[in-house]
């Protein structure tokens, strides 16, 4: 059954705060593999203007993808996850992410659409700082594919 189009524009609350960790940047970069000293070196960090390490601009999707969990599990949306692929993810940077950050997002829906049975759901996440700024965008694509697919 295709979503319901209504949903377009539908906003959820922010998310609880999430205190951005030395650690939780040190072995984000670990994992994939980049060595960027400014990621786990504060001095590096700050030979290059930060006022602490900074993330790998990527590191931001797991907190903006628990975020989208909230649309995901809204019952009214009626969104199959156990069919759910990861379509695609952009980010728009207003400034680095950085250890000591306590970040929000708030999630809204921009687009739902139907494919060749399959329905698509564009979620935007905006990620701001305790004062307020916005700190990243990052839209995310999910892919609920059609039920005869494997």
């Amino acid at each position: 059954m295709a979503l319901d189009q209504s949903f377009v524009g539908r906003s959820y609350p922010p998310t609880a705060p999430y205190e951005v960790g030395r650690e939780k940047i040190r072995e984000f970069a670990e994992a994939v593999g980049d060595a960027n000293p400014a990621y786990t070196d504060p001095e590096a960090a700050k030979a290059l203007g930060h006022p602490d390490v900074i993330a790998p601009p990527t590191f931001v999707f797991s907190i903006t993808f628990k975020a989208a969990g909230q649309v995901i599990a809204d019952p009214q949306l009626g969104l199959d996850y156990s069919r759910v692929v990861h379509g695609d993810q952009k980010f728009a940077y207003v400034r680095p992410v950085r250890a000591g950050d306590r970040l929000t997002v708030t999630s809204t829906i921009e687009a739902v659409k139907s494919m060749a049975g399959n329905d698509i759901v564009d979620v935007r996440g905006e990620v701001h700082d305790e004062a307020g700024e916005r700190v990243v965008t990052a839209w995310t694509k999910l892919v609920a594919r059609a039920a005869g697919e494997a």
